[in-house]
């Protein structure tokens, strides 16, 4: 599964946009994500929780290439409310990468981390 793909529904589907200030420059986008990462590895619980989204993920990559609007629709929900469980520190980077071009050098850091939180569900 490609892992930017799966980062880029992460971040589209979570809660509105709310007003944003400067975005943040990427070395601490970095530092703000191997925090997030090491606090989900560090509970069980976020762990599958966050295992949980990334299926769900998959789950609305293929809604989306079937062209079943309404399931995608109904998964993206489900993730929504799901991503609140890893708690405010994960909501706001989510929110802060809206601004981060995944595809830069710098973007591609910062999904090898999430890549490195992949490692841990069971696949």
């Amino acid at each position: 599964m490609n892992r930017l793909l799966i980062v880029a529904i992460l971040i589209i589907s979570t809660l509105p946009l709310y007003a944003q200030g400067q975005a943040q420059n990427a070395a601490q986008l970095k530092a703000d994500t191997q925090k997030v990462a090491g606090i989900i590895k560090g509970d069980k619980a976020k762990t599958q929780t966050y295992c949980q989204i990334a299926n769900l993920a998959n789950q609305i990559d293929t809604a989306i290439h079937e062209e079943d609007t309404k399931k995608a629709e109904e998964l993206a929900e489900k993730l929504n409310e799901m991503e609140k469980n890893l708690g405010p520190e994960y909501l706001a980077l989510v929110d802060d990468l809206r601004t981060l071009d995944l595809t830069s050098k710098d973007g591609q850091e910062i999904v090898s981390i999430f890549d490195g939180l992949d490692e841990s569900c069971p696949h």
